[in-house]
């Protein structure tokens, strides 16, 4: 999320944890030393972008990974098309309801 706004968005919480990613991703986790590791238990770190473009685990929600230099306009494409943000909340729910499956052995 580039900016605060006034106007009223019809995002709901999957929505907010995952473009904040603020929530329960590892690398969210070790920043602010809730966690001793930043990884998935896939291997990969543990990212937003991870699980929506190549972590194991959520293969099913899987959408193509942007290059390195087109991630900020990736997250406006994903938030501005329903179908994308249909995936993310179906990642961020899978998530939340199987957090030991994400946590490195």
């Amino acid at each position: 999320m580039a900016s605060v706004s006034l106007r009223p968005t019809n995002w709901i919480r999957e929505d907010v944890i995952f473009f904040s990613q603020h929530g329960p991703f590892p690398a969210y986790l070790k920043r602010f030393h809730l966690s001793d590791c930043d990884f998935c238990s896939c291997g990969g770190i543990g990212t937003a972008l991870h699980y929506a473009t190549e972590c194991i685990y959520t293969v099913s929600w899987h959408m193509r990974k942007p290059a390195p230099n087109f991630e900020k306009e990736w997250l406006k494409r994903v938030a501005n098309y329903l179908v994308s943000r249909q995936k993310v909340r179906g990642i961020i729910k899978f998530i939340s309801e199987n957090r030991d499956i994400f946590r490195p052995p």
